[in-house]
């Protein structure tokens, strides 16, 4: 894959598109017309679709919309999308762009065109159907209707208004069913990181669960389940450069040091270390963890609020840098006030929560330098198939050995004893479960936002003051704490379910294509 990079840089200017909102034709006419000869340019173009499908940014960055983390600088464009004063002016990230649905289609329209290999067409084919498959997904769960494009507009017909969210959904799926059979279980080599069947099939699941249809969701896990995958022994070793393309891994986005570098580590660690601390895991997120003993901190005897990380689900540390821990050679202390002042947030680069991620920066001296690695981004991986297998058993209250097995792999793995039946025995409690072992399993991922959308929580978990962690001292010699009864105060969020569920329309968007309506309450 990584050898038609450069030469996919051609097709880019081939379907650069205007800079209205669908991204209309007219398309560079004879250069797309000259284009579409051999198997090395549908390979090419193939892999200009690919270009910027998803990246690390996203990965790390989208729980900051949610309440598990916090952003503190508005110009990265994600403070905004947590605190519920969103605008159509003042929109943080914009989904609504359509160039790469443009490519995307642009090479549907022509992949017939070049002489090759007939199975290689196929495949090519599939795997850019996913890729549009994946936009239209991001699009639809994060604004309800949206424009069904599924082919290259001219200027003539371009004006075109919302789809509504069932529409696009259907077509999501279908195009995933469809393409599934296509696409091969695996690949090696230099095509590691291509579409492959357990890909499509997780997109699918992910929309089956996220729509409701939990039937065809615990259908689809169980496809995947018989695909080969297995959950990597080691939680944190998961997230490491050394174990890229492990067999958990389901689908990533591929990065290579100088080439395609990943240059999005470095605004995780503390400034102290040369990052920006961009990230701010919350209390919420810390508290979500349950104790060594598997019970949660409100129900567990061992846990002492004054020593809160202690006899914790190894899963905390593995995805969080927390007061006290050794990280880098030296006790974390993130919670000591020496600003002259008093105020804690005056240092500028220092966590606004007392905390920073861990996940993808367990050690520095992985790396060369921290903002050109070639660490790739897990976007999909085995332990969120299990999960979504599990929830959809519970919740068509079909709860037999098989949701516990899946369940249990995932807490063992980490560290944490098997769930204990006598007390999660129905499907209020196995749903609890279920719902605080995706938060904490998938943690800093990318994913609470779209969880809180789906469960409906939003007005519960959302609204009011963001804390972070207790202030007080950290022993240097033994990272011991002394934490006193002031927590950090955040920010204030606010949370409408009539209006936060869906982000708001970019004013330009709506400016450009009149026929765009925007969201209610913006």
């Amino acid at each position: 894959m990584k050898k038609y990079s450069l030469y996919a840089v051609l097709l880019l200017f081939i379907t650069s598109c205007s800079s209205d909102f669908l991204d209309r034709n007219p398309l560079d006419q004879p250069s797309n017309e000259t284009f579409w000869n051999t198997e090395k340019d549908a390979l090419a173009a193939a892999t200009g679709c690919y270009e910027g499908w998803y990246s690390m940014d996203e990965v790390i960055y989208f729980d900051c919309a949610s309440d598990n983390s916090y952003n503190p600088f508005p110009w990265e464009n994600w403070q905004v999308q947590a605190t519920g004063y969103a605008t159509a002016n003042d929109f943080g990230q914009n989904y609504m762009k359509y160039d790469k649905i443009v490519r995307c289609n642009n090479f549907l329209a022509n992949i017939d065109r070049p002489t090759m290999s007939e199975e290689t067409r196929s495949r090519l084919t599939a795997e850019v159907r996913f890729l549009r498959a994946w936009h239209y997904f991001l699009k639809v769960t994060l604004y309800g209707d949206v424009p069904l494009v599924t082919e290259v507009l001219d200027i003539s017909n371009s004006n075109l208004p919302r789809t509504p969210k069932a529409e696009v959904e259907k077509f999501i799926l279908d195009e995933l069913t469809a393409i599934a059979s296509q696409l091969p279980e695996k690949y090696t080599g230099g095509d590691i990181g291509r579409v492959t069947k357990g890909a499509a099939l997780t997109l699918k699941a992910r929309m089956e669960i996220f729509s409701g249809d939990y039937a065809a969701c615990a259908s689809t896990c169980d496809q995947i389940m018989k695909l080969g995958y297995s959950l990597f022994p080691d939680y944190k070793g998961l997230f490491k450069i050394a174990n890229v393309n492990n067999e958990e891994v389901i689908m990533d986005v591929q990065y290579v040091e100088n080439l395609a570098k990943n240059a999005i580590l470095g605004v995780m660690p503390p400034a102290s270390l040369g990052g920006w601390s961009s990230i701010n895991p919350t209390q919420a997120l810390a508290d979500a963890y349950e104790c060594i003993d598997g019970k949660t901190i409100n129900e567990s005897p061992g846990y002492n609020p004054k020593d809160p990380y202690k006899d914790r689900d190894p899963r905390l540390a593995a995805s969080l840098i927390y007061p006290g821990c050794l990280y880098e050679g030296s006790y974390f202390n993130p919670i000591d006030i020496k600003d002259p002042t008093g105020d804690y947030y005056a240092p500028y680069g220092r966590s606004k929560t007392g905390y920073h991620t861990r996940k993808y920066i367990d050690n520095l001296s992985d790396y060369a330098d921290m903002w050109n690695t070639g660490m790739n981004a897990i976007v999909m991986r085995y332990a969120e198939v299990l999960l979504m297998y599990a929830e959809s058993k519970i919740e068509l209250n079909q709860i037999d050995a098989s949701v516990y097995e899946a369940l249990n792999a995932i807490r063992t793995r980490a560290g944490m004893p098997e769930v204990d039946r006598s007390i999660y025995n129905n499907q209020v409690k196995m749903r609890e479960l279920v719902r605080r072992e995706r938060r904490v399993e998938l943690a800093l991922e990318g994913l609470r936002w779209f969880d809180i959308c789906r469960w409906k929580i939003g007005e519960e978990v959302m609204p009011g003051q963001v804390y972070g962690a207790l202030l007080g001292t950290v022993d240097p010699a033994t990272g011991a704490l002394s934490l006193g009864d002031e927590r950090i105060k955040v920010e204030v969020r606010l949370f409408d379910p009539a209006k936060n569920y869906l982000w708001a329309i970019p004013q330009s968007v709506i400016d450009a294509t009149p026929a765009i309506k925007q969201n209610p309450g913006y």
